[in-house]
């Protein structure tokens, strides 16, 4: 450009690649020609060598790769790991909008340092729930990077979430008693008490029951078999074909006060004995508990109806996290697994047992090898349940 000026040669491009007396040309792992350009003949053939090592051995890096943004890299890293339960995927998808990019979505992966993202993390995103989860997502990205050869090292690898779990008072921990519940119970509309019911007697979780069909009832054995859920997809409910995890598929003994609620439901829907596929969509006809109308149960909706109950009940109790500020009324519907559990162990159901019919995950794994559920656990829970008879457990 100095000896031929563009002004009296004609414009054109300057090239940066012929800056320097001596040009190391080599192949990447792909293949495609790469060259790098050096003042000296030894620093170009030094280069060489080492690069052709790298490439022979598997680890060589080629820098240009990671020069994408972190929003760039997203777009091409979620599409290979969506994960396909709504409940998974929708809490990440807000961890990246929510927290990642903003920060971090116009940087490139190769300037990301672990310092200034441990730094973030400390300074920038409150509460220990949710350093854990944004963490998670984000060292899952950058590992997936070092696999794709574009950095070489995950800057997340050792970042941890620094803000302390909060301490839950024990009155928030505690599930509701029986008087308590009995209150709530009266204060509610006539049509949903089979519904509370039925909670409190089966433990089970709100997306099971709002799911559980007439043909998941054993009549003669009084049981109920927890196949699908329901689960709510940024306010869309979705059918889904298997419970939250392994140990949510089982099956659940059911007392007389819970074949009374099913046998309300009849009354007023009748029963359908079909069962549709999963494809099929949520198909309401078949499921036992629905809204007064004939829809699938929608835990927003629901809650309309349960905090007017509760405070009229005299029991409503609002719950603000130190962590994050969210307000929560307690008791929440879900409590009642946390009842049956406190009833079943006050009764002297083995811990096992309580784990199988809650669909828990189990404790220790040595534990669940050599101690498999049976059909007692099941004869055992309905046991306590009916006769309220204290069992005494023996290890």
């Amino acid at each position: 450009m100095d000896e031929y000026p563009p002004e009296q040669y004609g414009d054109r491009t300057r090239r940066r690649d012929c800056l320097g007396s001596w040009q190391a040309r080599y192949r990447d792992a792909d293949g495609r020609q790469k060259a790098k350009n050096f003042e000296k003949k030894k620093d170009a053939v030094a280069f060489l060598d080492e690069v052709r090592s790298r490439v022979r051995a598997g680890t060589y890096l080629d820098t240009a790769r990671g020069e994408i943004t972190v929003a760039q890299w997203w777009a091409e890293w979620w599409p290979a790991n969506t994960p396909t339960r709504p409940g998974t995927r929708n809490p990440k998808i807000a961890q990246w909008r929510t927290h990642i990019e903003p920060k971090w979505g116009r940087r490139k992966l190769i300037s990301l340092t672990y310092m200034e993202i441990q730094a973030w993390i400390t300074s920038e995103v409150k509460g220990n729930a949710t350093q854990t989860k944004v963490i998670q997502l984000f060292r899952a990205m950058m590992q997936s990077a070092v696999r794709d050869r574009r950095i070489a090292f995950n800057p997340v690898a050792d970042v941890v979430a620094t803000a302390q779990a909060p301490a839950k008072h024990p009155d928030d921990r505690r599930p509701p008693t029986a008087e308590q519940y009995v209150l709530v119970r009266a204060n509610l509309p006539a049509y949903y008490r089979p519904l509370v019911d039925f909670a409190q007697e089966s433990g089970m979780r709100w997306g099971e029951y709002t799911a559980l069909r007439w043909r998941d009832i054993d009549w003669e054995d009084a049981t109920a078999s927890v196949r699908e859920i329901i689960v709510d997809d940024h306010g869309r409910l979705v059918r889904q074909a298997m419970p939250k995890t392994s140990a949510g598929f089982r099956t659940v003994p059911l007392s007389g006060r819970a074949m009374d609620s099913i046998k309300v439901m009849e009354d007023v829907w009748g029963i359908t004995s079909t069962r549709s596929a999963v494809a099929d969509g949520l198909c309401p006809a078949e499921v036992i508990f629905r809204g007064p109308k004939g829809a699938i149960l929608n835990r927003n909706n629901f809650r309309r109806i349960w905090i007017p109950a509760i405070k009229a009940a005299g029991v409503a109790r609002l719950v603000i996290s130190p962590e994050t500020g969210r307000k929560e009324w307690w008791p929440t519907m879900h409590d009642y697994r946390d009842f049956l559990a406190s009833k079943l162990h006050a009764l002297g159901v083995p811990e096992k047992d309580v784990q199988i019919i809650l669909g828990q995950e189990r404790g220790g794994k040595v534990t669940w090898l050599y101690t498999h559920g049976t059909e007692e656990s099941i004869t055992r829970v309905r046991t306590a349940m009916e006769a309220g008879r204290h069992l005494r457990a023996v290890s």
